[in-house]
């Protein structure tokens, strides 16, 4: 058997070798000023659950506001904290993919590659961001401002192709705006750019806090947060007999409760005609 690097490089808890492509253990603990800034807030989270281990994924969340990502050292933290097993721990943050697994860059920027966004241009706006920023899915430029991942949904089919910047949405994208949009964060004014729908943008860390459980303590940011917009709508209105933006009056297509289904004069005509074509019981059949 041989040892290798740990693919995630170097950081808090990364620095040592693996075995077999596992890290090797145990995994040194936070440093004392780490641990004097958690476990406060830790403690906190614990003691909104009735069972401990329930404070798990808001805990995940809390070590990877600390590092950018969740390293073995916080999976030790989120143990000992809530008396579990490094195994379990390590079983949940390896399952959502919100938790990263290496480190993040101040703006983590995700590209959905989903079935609609990647026909809509998903997969060459992803492509051309690559070659644009010179990292590969799951890697952060040199300068630790952007970090790019494809992402198989990121739930904004009706504004696709979509692009999330620290779960921030920027909606009907191009490969043009992607790269503008990288570059303005990169230049260090990402504080100043403001999503399609949402809050204006925070640090990967600091959202993270966010996630945590935390408030968001960015004066008016709350009140920044969007709502959904007229191609998120549509079927409701649609649903409810309304008309939408820019058409002519149209049929319903779908019933509120309580009503009968809506008529399709078209379709009444075409069984009308069928029903009158058809022959009666026995009428004009010879014996």
């Amino acid at each position: 058997m041989t040892t290798t690097e740990n693919e995630a490089g170097s950081g808090p808890g990364l620095s040592g070798p693996t075995l077999l492509g596992l890290p090797e253990l145990p995994a040194p603990a936070f440093p004392a000023e780490v641990r004097a800034r958690l476990d406060p807030d830790a403690a906190e989270l614990i003691a909104r659950y009735p069972d401990s281990r329930s404070a798990l994924l808001p805990l995940l969340h809390l070590v990877q506001s600390a590092e950018g990502f969740v390293s073995r050292t916080g999976i030790r933290y989120c143990a000992e904290q809530l008396g579990l097993t490094t195994a379990e721990v390590t079983a949940v943050a390896t399952f959502y993919t919100m938790y990263r697994r290496r480190p993040a860059g101040e703006y983590h920027v995700g590209v959905c590659t989903n079935t609609l966004c990647a026909v809509l241009g998903g997969d060459e706006i992803f492509a051309e961001l690559q070659q644009h920023l010179g990292i590969g899915n799951n890697e952060t430029t040199g300068d630790g401002a952007v970090s790019l991942e494809h992402i198989e949904c990121n739930a904004a089919c009706d504004y696709a192709p979509v692009v999330m910047v620290n779960w921030e949405f920027f909606d009907n994208q191009t490969p043009e705006s992607a790269k503008d949009l990288v570059d303005q964060l990169r230049s260090g004014d990402g504080a100043q750019v403001r999503p399609t729908r949402g809050a204006r943008l925070c640090s990967f860390k600091e959202t993270s806090r966010i996630l945590a459980g935390f408030p968001d303590a960015r004066e008016g940011a709350v009140d920044e947060s969007g709502a959904g917009g007229a191609p998120t709508l549509a079927g409701l209105r649609l649903a409810r007999g309304e008309t939408l933006p820019g058409t002519a009056a149209a049929r319903r297509v779908v019933a509120p409760r309580h009503e009968d289904p809506p008529q399709d004069a078209a379709a009444d005509a075409v069984a009308d005609t069928v029903a009158d074509a058809a022959p009666g019981d026995n009428e004009g059949v010879e014996e």
